[in-house]
């Protein structure tokens, strides 16, 4: 099937390089006959013309315009063009001395006056050649753009999927670390029998769905986001009992509001991984707001001094996520001091 089509092809280019060819034929004849009333002796000078100007023609687009001008080896152009106009130069005189000699019996009187011309033979020769030509650096030059076109859209999908596999690496790495922590928690209550475990098993369960069926979607509600959260801060409530203390304030959130999932998540894990007991009690403090087309998020926690907070799998995790889906649109800022944890981020709620 594929060879058919092929030859089809070629049958196809040929016949066309043929009616063109013919035309060109049309063309010289009525170039050099305009001032000559016998036609028979114009017909056989452009006969004889045709594969000069056709040898000409070929050269110039199928090895002087592709392998040199294109390629930018312009001195080897220069010196090959030059080959070929001597040589072509050469031909028209020939075809001249042939329309003295033969159509003419060496008569310079009796001469197709158009003949006589070197100045026009060689036009009629080269205008051909240079139209031609203008085609074919036409058609090599869209043909550049569009392979250049389809690259570069080979390149973009390519970092596009990259992207996406570190982005799901990233989100891999979320999962072990909430769902670590979360049963770790559980574990404690069912070694002491705990009424809470109940409870504590459907928060989980809400998280799992959230999980399963959320999280891999690029964006989700902000709303459906927060609630995974609160969920969240109740388990963490149930492991901490009374030495918790937790403020989560959120305000003027708008309801289609999207974000990333599991973004803001990893900064509350690390306020209760990381967080200090002062006093017999873990003070965590959560605010989130819009305004602006901005998000505005920002928690704090009780911490020790020189507390590398800042380490760990959640907030490495949430830079480079940032960076992925938000480069140039977001304002992440890290504090650890006085006794205090602090995480300020500004986002510009993408469209």
């Amino acid at each position: 099937m594929l060879k058919n089509n092929f030859i089809l092809k070629k049958i196809g280019q040929l016949i066309l390089h043929v009616l063109f060819w013919c035309v060109v034929l049309f063309f010289f004849t009525y170039f050099f006959g305009a001032e000559n009333q016998n036609y028979s002796d114009t017909l056989s000078f452009s006969l004889f013309l045709m594969p000069i100007t056709i040898a000409t023609t070929y050269v110039s687009i199928y090895k002087l315009i592709p392998d040199y001008l294109i390629t930018k080896r312009y001195f080897l152009f220069i010196i090959y063009s030059l080959y070929t106009l001597i040589i072509s130069g050469y031909l028209i005189m020939v075809s001249i001395f042939f329309s003295l000699t033969y159509l003419a019996n060496f008569e310079y009187n009796d001469m197709n006056p158009a003949t006589k011309n070197i100045l026009l033979v060689t036009t009629g020769v080269y205008l051909v050649t240079i139209i031609v030509s203008a085609f074919k650096l036409l058609k090599l030059n869209l043909n550049h753009v569009e392979q250049k076109n389809k690259l570069e859209n080979k390149i973009l999908e390519t970092q596009l999927k990259l992207k996406e596999q570190e982005l799901n690496y990233l989100k891999m790495q979320i999962h072990p670390h909430f769902l670590f922590n979360t049963l770790n928690t559980m574990y404690g209550f069912a070694l002491k029998k705990a009424d809470e475990a109940p409870e504590m098993i459907l928060k989980l369960s809400n998280l799992l769905d959230y999980l399963l069926y959320k999280v891999d979607k690029p964006f989700v509600l902000l709303i459906d986001d927060i609630n995974h959260i609160k969920d969240y801060i109740e388990l963490e409530k149930m492991r901490f009992n009374n030495t918790l203390n937790i403020e989560l304030v959120t305000e003027t959130i708008i309801e289609h509001t999207k974000i990333a999932p599991m973004l803001l998540l990893p900064f509350i894990e690390n306020s209760f991984k990381h967080g200090v007991i002062k006093n017999g009690t873990l003070s965590i403090h959560i605010n989130i707001s819009c305004k602006d087309k901005k998000l505005y998020f920002y928690i704090e926690n009780t911490s020790a001094d020189n507390d590398i907070s800042s380490k760990g799998i959640g907030l490495e995790n949430i830079q480079k996520r940032l960076d992925l889906l938000y480069k140039d649109n977001y304002t992440l800022t890290i504090n650890n001091d006085s006794h205090l944890f602090k995480v300020s981020l500004i986002l510009n709620i993408l469209e």
